[in-house]
């Protein structure tokens, strides 16, 4: 039995989902007829207090296609050096947007308002236009770290102060809103953009939706069709993430409860030197040297358990739908005898 603890993107379909997928009504998305993408879309939208959503292949794609919708070229974005949009999307916001990038520092990619305020670029000729903030919940490199909704709420007036964008890489937002127990509800008003991934903790095989206003999504229809993301029959896709929106999220809490045993665990083997805070389904640790890092993750991997280095003498375990409390007490056991 494989314990697969790399991310959770590596989950399969469940049943119903496979289910729900086979007997889709699709059409051609591209010509804008494919009912179940239309639903999916519209669906998200009004969850999340937009209107209206367009369904893309990945987060990168809808993260950058913001990014190029709210942006032009001379500008500049702000985000958090954790953030997923400046670590692993290979530079997009360079090389689609042509925009800079600032980089904050802060406590498990969190962002504070004092910060952004001081980010802001003032208006001369040799400087960068400030038009864009991004933030990601949950943050990945922060250990699945968790924005609270006031945290949310205390940028959005500053944004407004300088007229600046608020876009939000909601890459894990359910398992930040299943975390901190409030609903896509509360997030009503707050951004001018969000990005809805449905290929991590909600277990669907493929996608992300992108939301805000009807004139956003429509310039953001065409930059996805300029980066290869129109499809054609995507409903069998979109049928999968509508049967996440029902079947999917309030199970996100035994992933959270998963991530706290193995930390549990983790925390009490002495060659394990820090943990950071788990808050969601992320759990990343650091070993006491280079040497033990390497000799956990090959122990793991003899003992069929599959975990991602995370850079240094770190290494990070993600929960998920594919991982049951019996696998979760089989890793427990493994590191318990790791000597």
């Amino acid at each position: 039995m494989i314990i697969d603890l790399r991310s959770d993107t590596v989950s399969k379909p469940t049943t119903g989902m496979l289910e729900a997928m086979m007997h889709a009504k699709v059409g051609d998305d591209v010509f804008a007829e494919d009912e179940t993408v239309a639903q999916l879309e519209a669906r998200v939208a009004a969850m999340f207090g937009m209107e209206a959503g367009l369904y893309c292949p990945s987060g990168t794609m809808s993260n950058q296609i913001a990014i190029k919708a709210h942006t032009q070229p001379l500008d500049e974005i702000i985000c958090d050096q954790l953030a997923h949009i400046y670590n692993y999307e290979t530079g997009g916001w360079a090389f689609h947007s042509g925009v800079s990038i600032k980089l904050l520092p802060s406590e498990r990619g969190i962002m504070l308002p004092s910060a952004l305020e001081a980010s802001i670029q003032p208006d001369f000729d040799w400087l960068p236009n400030t038009r864009l903030v991004c933030i990601e919940n949950t943050v990945n490199r922060g250990g699945g770290s968790v924005y609270t909704l006031e945290e949310m709420k205390a940028l959005q007036p500053i944004c407004k102060k300088y007229g600046l964008q608020y876009h939000l890489d909601g890459a894990r937002i359910f398992n930040a809103l299943v975390a901190k127990n409030y609903s896509t509800t509360d997030l009503h008003g707050i951004f001018d953009s969000i990005s809805i991934c449905f290929s991590k903790g909600l277990g669907a095989p493929i996608g992300s939706v992108l939301v805000g206003s009807k004139a956003f999504i429509k310039k953001s229809r065409k930059i996805r069709k300029v980066m290869g993301g129109g499809m054609r029959q995507a409903g069998f896709l979109a049928a999968a993430c509508l049967y996440a929106l029902d079947h999917h999220i309030e199970r996100l809490a035994e992933d959270h409860q998963h991530a706290q045993l193995l930390a549990n665990a983790l925390a009490k083997n002495p060659l394990v030197s820090s943990i950071r805070n788990v808050e969601t389904n992320i759990v990343i640790f650091s070993m006491i040297d280079k040497e033990t890092t390497d000799r956990f993750v090959a122990y793991l991997a003899a003992n069929e358990i599959k975990a991602v280095p995370f850079g240094g003498n770190s290494i990070r375990f993600v929960t998920h739908i594919d991982i049951s409390a019996e696998m979760i007490q089989q890793t427990i056991e493994v590191i318990e005898k790791f000597v």
